[in-house]
């Protein structure tokens, strides 16, 4: 055989293995915090809690300054996220009653796709770890929604030391009880988990889950994080900052391992809260507003994603994305047909960060919550917020008023009805609430307390 033919063969070769081994597939890891506050990050602007291994992270990729979530709280928004759909396309408005036991009505049905299995069908092995919250139900938990692991527990709270509260607050592996000799504190638990897995000799790419239940209450935290924390003479900030510098010690470890194994370049790590931090001890400054509202405290969230292969770091993107952009960015990351994908409500990211696309993922996003009992749509700079904790129809202008102090309503009757005419023709394509949980009654119980306690400050003169 000729010998320049065998030396080209072999070069041809060599050059498409290379290929193939610069297109490897990336490794995809979302972390997910558990009501935390806009500025409770120090890439966020935090100088009280320390989050060092967060910030650093950040700095070596892209900061959203911008992102919303699709839902205001818990078990809605994280069903947003791993299906990419407005949870109100499929009735999934509400957290999971907790006077009841839940049947496989309630929850993401398993008709829904969601990220790991999608990512299944490009070669990805799949883990969920910490909190689940997407159905108490068996059949609805994570080996049933395309993860082949899973570490955690079904419920939307439960405390730190992992001690068994019933069967949706019980620490399990693939469907069995740990022995709660072998839990310490589950921050460091779901890492220790994260760990066995992304080190686990396998040639697959993975996709791992990783939802932390920090800093959701109960308020409780190791002597080493309250250490961190001492300087916060307010005692609950203290401790929920304690519970938060658990989540960086972690990340951070997570980070070292990836680093460790060679395999930090060709991950995707986002990380992201699954709503705005809650009423007490978050600081979601400077937007009005905490969990459970639909004012920019509600729904906007500290994220970021890195990639170093791939993404440049050092950036920040101001144009508005949502957590419903996760599902197709790492679909099209892994090399998947996000248009065959026709159910997704979100977009790929990779076109705006990688590629340097004009023009905004998103020029409209719409909020529900209890099936239209409250919500919110934001076109452009303006932002409608029918709300039930103020009893009225408040329009917003964002691009000049993004703490949303000044109600532009009676001002723009025009907008408001563009704006309402839109969340009307979207609203029309969801479905009615599945299930209903207590939120409307802690909106009014949360409101007047707020009303009593202004009243009460202007002294008995009213004045």
């Amino acid at each position: 055989m000729n010998t320049k033919f065998l030396y080209a063969l072999a070069l041809a070769l060599m050059t498409a293995f290379s290929s193939l081994a610069q297109e490897k597939k990336p490794n995809i890891i979302v972390v997910l915090t558990d009501d935390q506050g806009w500025a409770d990050v120090g890439f966020n602007g935090a100088t009280d809690i320390p989050t060092p291994n967060l910030d650093r992270l950040a700095s070596e990729g892209i900061v959203f300054d911008n992102a919303y979530v699709s839902h205001p709280y818990c078990s809605p928004s994280r069903a947003g996220l791993l299906t990419g759909r407005y949870q109100a396309r499929f009735g999934h408005d509400c957290n999971m009653p907790y006077d009841s036991e839940n049947d496989d009505t309630v929850g993401t049905p398993l008709s829904e796709k969601m990220i790991p299995e999608a990512l299944k069908e490009h070669g990805y092995r799949t883990s969920a770890i910490g909190k689940w919250h997407l159905g108490d139900h068996p059949s609805l938990h994570p080996i049933h929604q395309g993860f082949d692991h899973w570490f955690g527990f079904a419920g939307g709270g439960m405390n730190y030391w992992g001690i068994p509260d019933g069967p949706i607050k019980t620490i399990v592996r693939n469907g069995e009880p740990v022995p709660q000799n072998e839990l310490r504190y589950l921050t460091d638990d779901f890492t220790d988990e994260a760990i066995d897995f992304i080190t686990k000799k396998d040639d697959k790419p993975f996709f791992m889950y990783l939802a932390y239940n920090a800093p959701h209450a109960p308020d409780q935290a190791t002597k080493q994080y309250l250490e961190q924390t001492k300087h916060i003479e307010y005692g609950g900030r203290s401790i929920y900052a304690a519970m938060v510098n658990a989540v960086d010690a972690n990340v951070g470890r997570i980070d070292s391992t990836l680093v460790a194994n060679g395999m930090k370049e060709n991950t995707i790590l986002v990380f992201l809260s699954d709503n705005g931090g809650r009423g007490e001890h978050a600081d979601n400054r400077p937007y009005r507003g905490h969990k459970g509202m639909l004012f920019e405290g509600g729904i906007k969230v500290p994220f970021f994603i890195t990639w170093p292969k791939k993404l440049k770091g050092g950036q920040h993107y101001e144009k508005m994305v949502s957590s419903l952009d996760l599902f197709p960015t790492f679909l099209e990351a892994a090399g998947g047909k996000v248009k065959k994908e026709s159910q997704l409500d979100g977009t790929t990211l990779l076109p705006y960060i990688l590629e340097g696309k004009s023009g905004s993922p998103h020029d409209k996003l719409f909020w529900r919550s209890v099936g239209g009992f409250e919500y919110a749509v934001r076109i452009g700079d303006y932002k409608l917020y029918k709300s039930a904790y103020k009893g009225k129809t408040l329009l917003f202008n964002l691009k000049n008023d993004p703490w949303e102090r000044t109600d532009v309503a009676d001002k723009h009757p025009e907008i408001i009805a563009q704006l309402e005419q839109a969340y009307t023709a979207w609203d029309a394509k969801n479905l009615v609430p599945g299930w209903i949980d207590p939120h409307r009654e802690n909106v009014i119980k949360e409101e007047k307390a707020f009303q009593t306690l202004r009243k009460k400050a202007m002294g008995p003169t009213g004045k």
